[in-house]
């Protein structure tokens, strides 16, 4: 790499520089209207005839509603429109400081055309993909100039998300990816640096909040409904079953199937035969007005009041969750005793042992110890602003004492979700995956924690990120969970990351 060179990949990231972007789609549009909005001009090229002048007219619209809300003054909307223009070919990019390839999610039409934007820009312009799944380094194979290619993947809707993953191929310059990294910061969005693994950051660390749910369902452990409430209930802002609804089935079943060869048939990526099966029947989700729901999903009614006085209560063990409880029982204004030295912790309702899961089945726990009156709750990661949350209970247990631990739900403000009695419940095994996933991909190198919990909040609007959940939840509690589901379905999909167990063993 030159001075030179250098000094122009500088360039990009500094207004007026041309940008150039390829592909007139949503994400392609949505990228030209950020970079003119940030000040450069703008050439949009698509192949299809007249693409490109129908996204700057659709854009045109989309801008006219900000400047009727007051959120963008007329004189704006005139400048940033009159600083993109369509292009009729590829060469009308040849000055481009940076030219944005969002082209159809294929590698070979990618290869195609970065070597032809290769071939024609000059040697300190930069090439950047909007690829959300395919390796960087792949695509720059065939490159004269590999060095100046690196993956800038923005999330839908582009000018509202914030949040960008910087891909670093084993080609990348550094400076090429600092560049953009100062690029992404001018148009207002929140850089997130990542090595090119499959799945980046968010489309890797996101698998298991589609996967546990779809697992959960082929074990009919619970609806959609029920597995939906439980999550949103938990923080998030669609369930699992509405998300990939929304989504579409037929995409993200797509990306769930090229992560997993991606990662040569890693069991932690598998695909769903649930989902599979939506597919094949054609229930896409909304855009066909049919996936898991037909049409939009119902929203949840109110709590009930309890229906009786209700049994003593006492707080056992110790730990994130169980201080958790403690601070919303006494805000509930329900008294307890506190049993902090116990061998398990959760909660005691009148006869009844309500652990917190540990990734085992309530038949299980009562079988080992020897007591009939026996429940697993789900992790009560925010009992503050939860609703709703789940429970099983042991084959033997009592209906009075079942009734007893729907009251205190109920006085907590949850309402009891009933669910068949599967290993780690719905919040748990989901929240300790998502921890479990983030920590390989630090292992590993793909990000850095902070990186990880940024991509997670900013990218997919998570609660939390995966290392801020492990320091409220702590590191034993997620490992023991995770081996509990491995000694369940004595699957690998359920071995814990090294970095996990090194934060275990208090490394």
């Amino acid at each position: 790499m030159s001075d030179k060179d250098l000094t122009m990949w500088t360039v990009a990231a500094e207004a007026p520089a041309l940008i150039g972007v390829v592909g007139a789609g949503i994400m392609g549009a949505g990228i030209a209207q950020v970079a003119a909005q940030a000040g450069h001009a703008v050439r949009l090229l698509d192949v299809r005839e007249g693409a490109a002048a129908a996204a700057i007219e659709q854009m045109g619209r989309a801008l006219d509603g900000l400047v009727a809300k007051g959120r963008m003054a007329a004189e704006e909307r005139v400048a940033v429109l009159a600083r993109i223009s369509p292009a009729a070919d590829v060469n009308e990019l040849a000055e481009a400081a940076l030219v944005v390839e969002v082209i159809v999610e294929k590698l070979e039409p990618k290869q195609a055309l970065l070597r032809q934007l290769d071939a024609l820009l000059p040697p300190g312009a930069i090439i950047a993909s909007n690829t959300s799944s395919i390796s960087v380094t792949a695509l720059a194979n065939g490159m004269q100039n590999p060095a100046r290619l690196v993956g800038m993947h923005f999330f839908n809707p582009v000018p509202l998300m914030k949040l960008v993953e910087v891909v670093s191929g084993a080609e990348t310059d550094p400076d090429v990816a600092a560049v953009i990294d100062r690029l992404a910061r001018r148009w207002g969005k929140t850089p997130v640096h990542a090595k090119s693994t499959p799945g980046f950051i968010v489309n890797r660390i996101a698998r298991p909040y589609y996967a546990e749910s779809l697992a959960l369902l082929q074990e009919q452990a619970g609806t959609p409904a029920q597995l939906d409430r439980a999550l949103r209930s938990a923080g998030f802002r669609m369930g699992p079953c509405e998300l990939m609804d929304l989504i579409g089935h037929d995409t993200n079943f797509l990306v769930t199937q090229s992560v997993f060869e991606a990662n040569f048939g890693d069991k932690r990526y598998m695909p769903s035969l649930v989902q599979k099966a939506l597919v094949d029947g054609g229930r896409l989700g909304r855009k066909v007005g049919r996936g898991f729901y037909a049409g939009t999903p119902q929203a949840s009614g109110p709590v009930a009041a309890p229906q009786q006085a209700l049994p003593t209560l006492g707080l056992h063990g110790q730990g994130g969750l169980v201080e958790q409880l403690a601070s919303w029982l006494t805000y509930k204004g329900l008294a307890f005793e506190r049993e902090s030295a116990s061998s398990w912790a959760g909660l005691q309702i009148g006869a009844m042992q309500v652990h917190l899961s540990r990734g085992r089945s309530a038949a299980q726990l009562a079988f080992e110890l020897k007591q009939d009156e026996l429940a697993v709750m789900d992790w009560p990661v925010a009992p503050d602003r939860m609703d709703a949350l789940a429970l099983v209970f042991a084959p033997r247990s009592s209906a009075a004492a079942q009734a007893g631990v729907a009251d205190v739900w109920r006085a907590l403000g949850w309402e009891p979700l009933l669910l068949r009695d599967a290993p780690g419940l719905v919040v748990a095994r989901t929240v300790a995956m998502l921890v479990n996933e983030g920590a390989d991909a630090v292992w590993q190198g793909v990000c850095e924690a902070q990186g990880a919990d940024l991509a997670m909040k900013l990218g997919v609007n998570y609660p939390a990120g995966p290392f801020e959940w492990l320091a409220l939840l702590g590191a034993e509690p997620v490992v023991e969970l995770l081996d509990g589901l491995f000694e369940a379905y004595r699957s690998e999909r359920y071995r814990v990351s090294p970095l996990l167990q090194q934060r275990r063993f208090g490394a």
